[in-house]
C-alpha cells in the first residue's frame, strides 16, 4: 500500500509538470506571435489520454487550471472547460504516430503566407532546414472531425512537421520542448525565406547541407537552450 501511495504521488507530480510545461509552451508560442487568441498544443498521456488547454482560454494569460485532461474521443477526464474543436488533430497524429509525446498547432502568419500563395518551404535558415522537407494538407479546413484528421496524420507521414494550406503549421516532438522548438524553427525560417523574396531569389540548403544541419542541430541540448531562451522571456 506504501508503495503504491509514492507512486501515485510521483505520477501527480509528472502530471502537474507536465501541465506547467505545456502552459509555458503556449504562453511562449503567444509571445512569438505564432500562437494567437487561437492554437493549442497536447502532451501524450499514456496510450489514450492526453494534456490539451481549454478551447476557450486566454493563451497570453494561460493557467494550469486551463490544462484539461481529455481521452482520444475529446471526453473530458479532468478540468474546467471543453477542449479545443480541433482535438481531433491531436487525436489523430497521436493514433498514427506511437513516437510522438506532444503536438503543436498553430496558424502562424510567415508559413501561412507561403501557402497561401503556392511557395514552398525552402530551407534557407540552418535551425529551420530541421523540418524540411515540409509536406502541405491540400485543405484550409479546420481539423475538427476524425476524417480531417487521419488525413492531416497522413500528409505528416513521419515528418516532424506539416503545413495546412492558407491554415497553419502542426510540429510533433517526443516532447513538449521539441515540439515547441520546432514550431519556432519553422516560422522563423519562414519569415527569412518570405523576406528574402522581397529582395530576390533566397539561397536554398543543398541536401548535403540540410543532412549536416540536421546532424549538427538535432540534439535536447540545442532544444533545451532554445526552450530555456524563451522561458526567460516569460519572468521579465
Amino acid at each position: 500500500m506504501a508503495d503504491t501511495a509514492v507512486k501515485q504521488r510521483e505520477d501527480a507530480r509528472s502530471v502537474a509538470e507536465l501541465k506547467q510545461q505545456l502552459v509555458d509552451c503556449i504562453r511562449m508560442l503567444e509571445r512569438s506571435d505564432i500562437i494567437d487568441y487561437n492554437g493549442h498544443a497536447s502532451v501524450r498521456l499514456g496510450s489514450d489520454r492526453m494534456l490539451i488547454n481549454i478551447g476557450s482560454c486566454q493563451r497570453s494569460q494561460l493557467k494550469v487550471g486551463d490544462i484539461c485532461t481529455i481521452d482520444m474521443e475529446g471526453n473530458v477526464i479532468e478540468g474546467n472547460g471543453k477542449p479545443p474543436l480541433e482535438f481531433h488533430l491531436h487525436a489523430g497524429i497521436y493514433r498514427a504516430r506511437k513516437d510522438v509525446n506532444a503536438v503543436v498547432h498553430a496558424h502562424p502568419k510567415w508559413s501561412t503566407f507561403l501557402t497561401m500563395t503556392g511557395h514552398g518551404y525552402l530551407p534557407v535558415y540552418a535551425q529551420g532546414s530541421l523540418v524540411h522537407p515540409l509536406p502541405v494538407l491540400d485543405s484550409p479546413n479546420s481539423i475538427n472531425n476524425r476524417a480531417m484528421a487521419d488525413r492531416l496524420a497522413a500528409t505528416l507521414g513521419d515528418r516532424p512537421a506539416a503545413m495546412m494550406k492558407s491554415h497553419g503549421a502542426v510540429t510533433v516532438g517526443r516532447d513538449i520542448v521539441e515540439a515547441f522548438v520546432l514550431a519556432n524553427y519553422l516560422e522563423e525560417n519562414a519569415y527569412r525565406q518570405y523576406m528574402a523574396l522581397q529582395i530576390g531569389k533566397p539561397y536554398s540548403f543543398s541536401a548535403e547541407e540540410v543532412a549536416l544541419c540536421r546532424e549538427k542541430l538535432w540534439t535536447q541540448s540545442l532544444f533545451k537552450r532554445t526552450w530555456d531562451h524563451f522561458r526567460a522571456k516569460l519572468d521579465q
